[in-house]
């Protein structure tokens, strides 16, 4: 006979009905403490569970669980709340939607009942507008549940899609993550992974019999393979980082907070090389210029030539986009572009204001660049700036030349300010391309080599001097040329003086996947 399991610290001490009993072994068996051998070799892995994920990301007490007593639709199949545990809860005194598939549940695969609970979960996301971050560990859809005598329609999909643009969307993957659980993932506005990560969009027994040979899950799609990718955004150390991270990456969204500790600006000043040749990483600039410990980059090892972050000025969050002169001399490529222009959609989607520092030789040349399509990947930088109504403040560190300057917040976007540093550089494009074009019958009527390039270079000397950021600023190209150790003042002043975002009903718009 099986032992009566302790009723909850709230039960009343009179003897109970068997109902409420039976209620109180289903809910209670859901729980990490009713399987130790479940939960001994989660631990063993060094991992957490689901609900102690959930329970590191939401403040204390304030989870309330949706379908804990839910089953396996098949009666020769048990799982504890059919793997996965979901509900809405606070983080940071702050309303939001969780859903943790249970790995130790069926591998967390997607079945017909838990399908229905995420259907659920995305459809409450949707109509509450509240946040809505996912542990998305799983292999895909449950096999077993394709004999079950019920339907298998499931929204879960398309309701998650809908949310882009509505509610920020936040996916955690701590280990193997495949097929059904992946298309998730790839639809998270920022997607946080671990170092055990791997992501498939689908696993072993498909690519064998897809491809002939049957590959180790980790062989798949190891999670450096998508940092480098661009797919995955975040990478953490384990389970407890990446559920603080997600809690972290959501105060963005939430308007401005205190202000942080101010960094030493005056190191600004110094940064950018006075040799214009001379490369600098661009980190350092947002060491110094937003609130200490507030910069939290995206997509770190992908799209070389510009850094994405968010970043807080005195507590007010920012979207900072950020030329990287270490990496092609920050020319944008493609990769490049799909970074910057899916960031500005994912900024201004949510009402973010946008920082651009600008140092750019213009978009990347060559044969070689053209066969990946930058005809078209950069385009969609420019689409999704001149389109977007978040304001956009930009700051010229040094190179200003071309589309690439174009597409940087130049004054033909119509920023909330435009300011340069003493060491800006103005070009529609390379001066001394400009040069070589300009003068190209002269030079050619120069015989003697030594002397040709001598009239080069001071031709480009020459209008290097008519495109410093004095005299730029001084045609009124820039709105102000500006001590580097006041970008940070004059940024936040500008921020403040800004209206409020109009309340919305509804989305202003979708963000790209990619």
């Amino acid at each position: 006979m099986t032992a009566r399991k302790k009723p909850p610290a709230s039960a009343p001490s009179a003897p109970v009905r068997a109902d409420l009993q039976a209620v109180w072994r289903v809910r209670q068996g859901a729980l990490d403490g009713a399987r130790p051998e479940a939960t001994a070799k989660r631990h063993a892995r060094g991992q957490m569970t689901a609900r102690e994920s959930l329970a590191a990301f939401l403040d204390s007490g304030s989870f309330v669980e949706y379908g804990r007593v839910s089953k396996p639709v098949r009666e020769d199949m048990a799982g504890a709340a059919d793997g996965v545990v979901m509900g809405h809860g606070l983080a940071d005194g702050r309303p939001v939607a969780v859903m943790a598939y249970d790995y130790t549940v069926h591998a967390g695969t997607q079945s017909f009942t838990n399908h229905r609970k995420t259907d659920r979960i995305y459809a409450l996301a949707e109509a509450q507008r509240w946040p809505m971050v996912s542990w998305l560990e799983g292999g895909g859809a449950r096999p077993h549940d394709m004999i079950a005598s019920t339907r298998g329609d499931t929204r879960t999909f398309v309701n998650f899609a809908r949310l882009s643009g509505l509610v920020p969307t936040v996916g955690i993957v701590a280990g193997r993550c495949f097929a059904g659980n992946a298309n998730l993932a790839g639809m998270c506005d920022i997607l946080i992974a671990t170092e055990r990560a791997v992501i498939g969009m689908a696993g072993p027994a498909l690519v064998q019999q897809a491809l002939g040979y049957t590959p180790t899950p980790e062989e798949i799609g190891p999670v450096d393979v998508h940092v480098r990718a661009g797919a995955v955004d975040i990478l953490c150390k384990d389970d407890a980082e990446a559920a603080g991270m997600a809690r972290r990456v959501l105060g963005y969204f939430r308007g401005a907070a205190e202000p942080g500790r101010a960094p030493d600006v005056a190191k600004l000043r110094d940064i950018v090389p006075e040799d214009p040749m001379q490369a600098y990483n661009v980190r350092r600039v947002l060491d110094h210029l937003f609130d200490i410990g507030s910069v939290q980059e995206l997509r770190p090892k992908f799209g070389g030539a510009a850094l994405t972050a968010f970043a807080r000025l005195e507590g007010i969050p920012v979207g900072v986009i950020a030329s990287q002169p270490t990496f092609l001399g920050g020319a944008i490529d493609s990769p490049t572009s799909d970074k910057i222009a899916r960031f500005i959609q994912l900024c201004d989607a949510h009402d973010i204001p946008v920082v651009i520092l600008c140092d750019t030789p213009g978009l990347m040349v060559g044969p070689e660049v053209e066969t990946t399509g930058l005809v078209r990947h950069s385009a969609r930088i420019l689409v999704a700036l001149a389109n977007a109504t978040v304001p956009c403040l930009t700051v010229v560190m040094r190179k200003a030349y071309g589309l690439g300057y174009y597409v940087m917040g130049s004054k033909a976007l119509d920023p909330a300010l435009l300011v340069a540093w003493p060491t800006a550089e103005f070009g529609g494009m390379g001066l001394e391309g400009a040069a070589r074009i300009i003068w190209k019958k002269d030079f050619e009527a120069i015989e003697d080599e030594t002397a040709r390039e001598a009239a080069i270079r001071e031709k480009t000397a020459w209008l290097m001097e008519q495109n410093t950021a004095l005299e730029v600023g001084g045609r009124f190209e820039y709105d102000d040329v500006i001590d580097p150790a006041d970008t940070r003042d004059i940024l936040t002043k500008t921020l403040r003086a800004l209206p409020a975002p109009p309340p919305r009903a509804g989305r202003k718009r979708t963000v790209d996947a990619w």
